[in-house]
């Protein structure tokens, strides 16, 4: 069915390829890919986009030896079909498939390990520093969109690069950015000019030989660079990169092979930091994902044809979250929404609609968010900003140092808490319960279905402090609560009494515990399930009274066990002194969890009612036992 695709293996036989055959092969790629991710779901239009850059980039790269570092890393699809990985592509962001984000365990062709955005210019530039102290000559490029290079680490590190002028090629793939004919034109003309080795040794020469001039030799160099400067000024009106001290070419085409190696070749043979501006159009050769490049940034299985998702959209915990903040902001002025780029995602597209005056995008950006938040709360507004939960890593200083010192009414709502699947380590947001919990001034909450949600929602703008909402991605358990109880300052909801064991859940476990909950009632146990609510502060009263009755506790956490939960309740039995207490802790273990489905890891770490149940049945003798031997 493919042609020149099934002659391509690794990057070696790509070099064997004339270009019209490379323009087959992309053509072939295309078509892959939109039949994998048809199936497996995964990132669509940002890999359709480099499809002519990965192929130039490997055919004039000598890789492994030459480094690639793929910003984010979600547009690496192609890279792995041309990486030895191509007969694996169907099993993509599957359990125990290849991951959908570069993994240097998968392959010696992944140079580094991402999936957050704006890190690979720093990478790339100790890559390169690391190379020059071993004396050895390849080749460090990073590719970064220009989205990702909002991010306030990667303009820390074109700043340093630049002021070094540490040797790696930088290449900006620009998705969305306009570029008129004439400055398009003129940029191509520098390029071309500046590549050729005629250009740099003259331009060399002729500043080695004036500075030998006695008196005047070093004012006339630094004439000529002023005067050189101006006339650059004069046609071009962006020379940013210039400035901080990269060479620059292009902008290039991104979807001409032949022009995409010529200017890479080039930039090979350069010296210096050089950045390469690459255009291409997100969601090419695909016209639903060009259409609508932001559904398909993301995207679960959909049907080839018409490009709708296959299975039934279901309401989902950050749409609820959304359309909440919606109708809370229109009798409250004060209320203002925060995003990190991620309108859509985290269900701020109404909210943007209705209010875009107290609506801020702010892109790839979470320290700047965070640290914008506080100060709209230091002059009396109610500042609303939901990260995923692995991005809020990235702005943790700022949660800290400008929000819970001072006190500050932030609304942080961590969508995407817990597992979320198959985008692997990098995206499972499972440390927030554990490093949030340490911060003080902080409350955390997290609601067991969508209308806790909304209630923790409404509370949080009435309340007066920095506060946390964390919630899942995707929809709300099966199981239907009965009670709802108002939302008070740390404390926790009652959902049934009994005698035998206390269960003890936070957030969307708190279904999977009702579930065991009826199960163990089957085997004649009875339980008191509690709904936390609050992992801060805890409600000690509660749970202690819960715990002093049954001896015998189960926490079950969408998080790591190490600072969450299950932490909290074995510290709070610890300081009250109470012995004879038997404590399981259900959660995730010390270690970054790898892709799959959701119901996969869940089934892997023991977190179903079915592996519960029969831990608690297996573990009733013992818990009698101890109660005898403490006298209870």
């Amino acid at each position: 069915m493919y042609h020149i695709l099934n002659q391509v293996d690794n990057p070696k036989d790509l070099k064997r390829l004339n270009i019209t055959e490379k323009h087959e092969l992309a053509k072939e790629i295309r078509d892959l890919l939109i039949k994998t991710v048809s199936e497996t779901g995964g990132h669509l239009a940002s890999n359709l986009g480099v499809v002519e850059l990965t192929i130039a980039l490997h055919s004039i790269l000598n890789t492994p030896y030459d480094k690639i570092i793929w910003d984010v890393g979600h547009q690496t699809y192609v890279h792995k079909i041309l990486t030895e990985r191509k007969g694996k592509i169907r099993t993509l962001r599957k359990l125990n498939g290849i991951a959908g984000f570069p993994k240097s365990t998968e392959s010696e062709y992944d140079s580094f390990d991402t999936g957050h955005s704006s890190t690979s210019i720093s990478v790339a530039a100790g890559m390169a520093r690391a190379r020059d102290i071993k004396g050895e000559k390849n080749n460090i490029v990073a590719v970064i969109g220009d989205g990702a290079l909002t991010g306030g680490m990667a303009f820390e590190a074109l700043n340093d690069i630049g002021f070094t002028k540490t040797n790696l090629i930088v290449i900006l793939n620009d998705n969305e950015m306009s570029i008129s004919k004439n400055v398009g034109r003129l940029s191509e003309l520098l390029t071309k000019v500046r590549t050729r080795k005629s250009y740099n040794k003259s331009n060399n020469y002729i500043k080695r030989n004036m500075l030998k001039v006695p008196y005047v030799g070093k004012k006339v160099v630094k004439l000529i660079r002023k005067i050189k400067y101006s006339i650059k000024q004069l046609f071009l009106s962006n020379m940013f990169f210039e400035d901080l001290g990269f060479k620059y070419l292009g902008p290039v085409d991104g979807h001409n092979i032949e022009k995409l190696e010529d200017i890479i070749f080039k930039a090979k043979n350069l010296s210096g930091p050089i950045l390469i501006h690459v255009v291409t159009k997100k969601g090419k050769g695909y016209l639903p994902a060009e259409s609508m490049p932001d559904k398909f940034h993301a995207t679960g299985p959909f049907d080839i044809e018409t490009g709708e998702a296959k299975g039934k959209k279901q309401e989902d915990y950050s749409k609820v979250f959304g359309n909440s903040l919606v109708e809370i902001a229109e009798n409250n002025q004060k209320v203002v929404a925060i995003t990190a780029a991620m309108k859509d995602g985290t269900g701020l597209t109404k909210f943007a609609e209705k209010y875009p005056n107290r609506f801020f995008d702010v892109g790839i950006a979470e320290q700047h968010a965070l640290a914008m938040a506080a100060g709209m709360a230091k002059e009396g507004l109610i500042p609303v900003i939901p990260l995923y939960s692995s991005f809020y890593q990235r702005g943790y200083d700022q949660v800290i140092h400008d929000i819970c010192i001072q006190k500050l009414h932030v609304v942080m709502c961590v969508d995407r808490a817990g597992i979320v699947g198959n985008d692997g380590e990098t995206h499972q947001g499972i440390f927030d319960l554990a490093f949030f919990r340490i911060i003080p001034n902080l409350t955390i909450m997290a609601p067991k279905d969508f209308i806790e949600l909304k209630q923790m929602l409404n509370y949080a703008i009435q309340y007066n402090g920095p506060i946390v909402i964390r919630y899942p991605r995707g929809g709300e358990g099966k199981e239907k609560f009965l009670i709802h109880n108002k939302i008070v300052k740390g404390e926790a909801e009652l959902l049934n009494e009994g005698e035998d064991v206390s269960i003890i859940a936070i957030g969307k476990m708190v279904s999977l515990a009702q579930k065991v909950g009826k199960k163990l009632e089957k085997m004649g146990i009875t339980s008191d399930i509690i709904n936390a609510r609050f992992l801060k502060p805890l409600d000690k009263e509660t749970i202690l009274n819960s715990i002093e009755k049954t001896r015998n506790v189960i926490t079950i956490e969408d998080g790591i066990l190490n600072g969450g939960l299950g932490t909290s309740i074995i510290e709070l039995i610890q300081k009250e002194r109470i012995e004879g207490v038997e404590v399981k802790e259900f959660g995730y273990p010390d270690r970054f969890i790898k892709h799959g489905k959701i119901e996969e890891i869940e089934e892997i770490y023991g977190l179903t009612e079915e592996n519960i149940a029969k831990y608690v049945e297996k573990s009733r003798q013992k818990i009698l036992d101890n109660m005898k031997n403490y006298g209870l």
